[in-house]
């Protein structure tokens, strides 16, 4: 039987119930795992991302759920819970003018400062399943960079996703959204029904779990940092941690590349924006 949830004019199912006590504590709880900001409007997506848990872990409502939480400090269920809040929506060469940006100006302009140690760093932030990672592995390859050393840094909260992106194995329906046919033929080989990046690319990423939260020193210093359409989930001063310690391993001239919707306006005056083929970059002065 489905019920109205109170106040809201929407129905809800029994699984769904949770007392308002409970709502806060899974608030606070998630906010404090992954920084992730759920207000008063978010029921919703708790209970698109937490019913499924609650199923498979054979429990009737939310509200259970919340009573194995309360007073554990570190289980595979908790760590559950944060990856079922996170998104992973991503694609290959998602948004188009950036990667336009980075294949026809900002990679080479990259591969020009470094043309006598053949290095370049790069981090892609929130990395999900990895296509971004590898859409970049892609555009070195094709400047001809392929032989240099490459390190591209995939890092992400979700341990699942980022065992998908190491596999690099994807269905047809993924390589369909975003990866340009020449590509495809070049770079991946047909396993079964899906397509496996090549080895050549696979050795440009390294991809490990890691929270924006922690210190960034241990990941060492890069050219170009990608931390697309995470920080809308943060509240203000997470944001403005995150961003003081990503310019702190960026190298000098670094660029960063948010999500269209993010900026660094009053939230940290030391980068300065740029547009580079209609995408806009932030760069350390």
């Amino acid at each position: 039987m489905k019920t109205t949830a109170e106040g809201s004019g929407r129905t809800t199912t029994p699984e769904a119930q949770i007392t308002p006590e409970n709502y806060s504590f899974l608030q606070e709880r998630i906010y404090r795992d992954s920084g992730i900001v759920l207000d008063d409007t978010k029921r919703y997506l708790i209970e698109s991302r937490l019913l499924p848990l609650v199923r498979r872990e054979n429990l009737g409502t939310l509200n259970d759920l919340c009573a194995l939480l309360r007073g554990i400090e570190s289980t595979p269920l908790r760590r559950q819970v944060v990856e079922a809040m996170t998104t992973n929506e991503t694609l290959f060469f998602r948004d188009i003018a950036v990667f336009r940006a980075l294949q026809n100006k900002i990679l080479p302009e990259i591969a020009a400062a470094h043309s006598s140690s053949k290095s370049i760093e790069i981090w892609s932030a929130a990395a999900s399943s990895g296509q971004e990672a590898y859409s970049l592995a892609i555009l070195l390859s094709e400047l001809g960079l392929g032989k240099w050393h490459i390190r591209i840094l995939g890092t992400d909260l979700n341990s699942q996703m980022l065992e998908y992106a190491r596999r690099g194995c994807y269905t047809q329906l993924e390589v369909n959204r975003g990866l340009p046919a020449k590509y495809l033929l070049k770079y991946f080989e047909r396993k079964a029904l899906d397509w496996q990046v090549k080895d050549e690319l696979r050795r440009m990423v390294r991809f490990q779990n890691f929270d924006l939260r922690q210190s960034m020193r241990t990941l060492g210093s890069f050219d170009l940092v990608l931390c697309r359409n995470v920080l809308i989930y943060f509240d203000v001063p997470t944001k403005k941690q995150v961003l003081g310690a990503m310019r702190g391993v960026l190298k000098p001239k670094g660029l960063l590349l948010l999500g269209s919707a993010e900026t660094t306006l009053n939230l940290d005056d030391r980068f300065h924006r740029q547009v580079i083929e209609q995408a806009a970059f932030y760069q350390t002065h």
